[in-house]
């Protein structure tokens, strides 16, 4: 018997075609009928000169044939390098890829579960522990540095990245004056970012269906450079969108096809990725939080994105939690899970817990132990006349042992993943040992980490040119 090879590979489907007809027709009427506040002068010029929309003051409503017309467009897929020129992936056509941050207040000590208010030292330390662990393809801006004169925090933020990964950046602007001296300074640092980039601009509008001028102009400016965007909006289910899952996502998805409208109007082609960020809000403690209701639009909103051919950008699982703990990497498990499964593009934020506030160093290393279990979980298994080795099967026969195999030999190092974190500890071992708790060796090999994350080769020249230039501007 002679099999032809197969891949037997798990996959993740949340809509049918219908659903997602359906979803976009929702989103199509909450765009013409409804419409969308604009609060840039910049962007309110471009809609007012558009085909197929129609503009009252800042109010503007979208029609089909302009969504359709973008969605045309806007290309399907963007290569996106390191900082040494080299393509990385190719976002829109290739498996889910992670990345670390975002934008904390406050930073954990990895062994005391301090925290502390995020300082320059802790970007650098973040940005090196990205660069390490291997299931992280970019860093995002891990938090907002605290201890820099004030109008610098966001310079001294890109400068730092840059000079502590050569991994591809995804970049968070908290200060809108610094957001233009900050693409100078990756200019002067590198040259013209535009072409093989590996800076990509992340905004936010205002959930319900605002652009706001901040992120308009910004998105406008990034554009310009020709640098590739991400749009992703940020909703509280019974607050900022409604209660109901079906109607957060349609209205979410009218915002998305908006902010790709004005990019494509700014800019024919222009690279945008899109994703929405769904949470939630507990009435009793006023809390924001992800639920498995978040995971499940996210999974959709990834299939809605499929659906128009266009790269999307998701959520990353983090926020939920106090540190690297039962919480957070329950939520990871989840996300990480479905977003291998699915269509998840990115998931660029994973590390922040205590509501996103607190940037947590354990919970991003365990989370690159879960991201690579399910990465190879979704990899799945060929099977074919080779992976069956029929041959030892009849050598071992019943009661046989396959120790001694061939395929064993060959094949045992690979077979099963092995943690760098936690020992396979019998009992009479745990008992040995003390009967440690997993957190401790969590704690230990991220302080392990920490210690022995090198820079790049270039670190030095890039800060000292960096911190000159910054100088300058003070």
């Amino acid at each position: 018997m002679t099999s032809i090879p197969s891949l037997i590979q798990p996959r993740l489907s949340v809509l049918e075609p219908g659903q997602i007809e359906q979803i976009h027709a929702y989103s199509l009427k909450i765009l013409s009928e409804v419409g969308i506040r604009v609060d840039s002068e910049r962007a309110l010029r471009l809609f007012a000169n558009a085909q197929g929309v129609r503009q009252d003051g800042t109010q503007v409503t979208i029609l089909p044939e302009a969504v359709e017309w973008a969605l045309k467009t806007a290309p399907s897929t963007i290569d996106i390098f390191n900082r040494l020129g080299e393509l990385v992936f190719r976002l829109g056509s290739d498996t889910t890829r992670f990345g670390i941050g975002v934008t904390n207040l406050y930073y954990q000590d990895p062994l005391t579960d301090e925290v502390t208010l995020f300082s320059r030292k802790h970007m650098e330390m973040g940005t090196r522990l990205g660069e390490v662990l291997p299931a992280y393809d970019l860093v995002s801006t891990i938090g907002i540095i605290r201890d820099v004169p004030e109008g610098t925090g966001d310079l001294y933020a890109v400068l730092e990245m840059t000079a502590n990964t050569s991994k591809p950046l995804v970049i968070l602007v908290s200060d809108e004056k610094q957001f233009v001296p900050a693409l100078d300074l990756l200019e002067h640092l590198h040259g013209d970012l535009a072409g093989k980039t590996f800076v990509i601009p992340y905004f936010n509008p205002v959930t319900p269906l605002i652009i706001n001028r901040e992120t308009a102009d910004k998105m406008l400016e990034a554009i310009a450079r020709g640098l590739p965007v991400i749009y992703s909006n940020y909703g509280m289910a019974g607050a900022t969108t409604p209660i109901t899952p079906a109607a957060t996502l349609a209205l979410m998805n009218a915002e998305l096809l908006a902010g790709l409208v004005l990019s494509q109007l700014a800019r024919e082609g222009a690279p945008i990725i899109l994703g929405i960020l769904p949470a939630y809000l507990d009435m009793r403690t006023m809390q924001e939080f992800y639920d498995p209701h978040s995971i499940l639009l996210n999974a959709a909103c990834g299939e809605m994105m499929a659906h128009y051919n266009l790269p999307h950008a998701g959520t990353s699982g983090s926020g939920i939690g106090w540190s690297g703990d039962l919480p957070a990497v329950g939520m990871h498990w989840l996300n990480h899970i479905t977003a291998c499964l699915g269509k998840t593009g990115l998931a660029p934020f994973v590390g922040g817990v205590l509501g996103s506030l607190v940037f947590s160093p354990t919970s991003v290393v365990y989370a690159n132990e879960i991201i690579q279990q399910a990465r190879r979980f979704t990899t799945g298994f060929t099977l074919d006349d080779v992976s069956i080795g029929f041959d030892e099967i009849v050598a071992a026969g019943p009661g046989g042992s396959f120790l001694k195999a061939k395929s064993t030999r060959q094949r045992f190092r690979e077979a099963y993943y092995t943690s760098p974190i936690f020992p396979r500890l019998s009992l009479e071992k745990w008992e040995e040992h003390g009967r440690p708790q997993a957190g401790t060796y969590l704690n230990r090999y991220t302080q392990q980490l920490i210690a022995e994350a090198k820079p790049p080769e270039d670190h030095e020249a890039i800060v000292a040119k960096g911190e000159k230039y910054i100088q300058r501007r003070i």
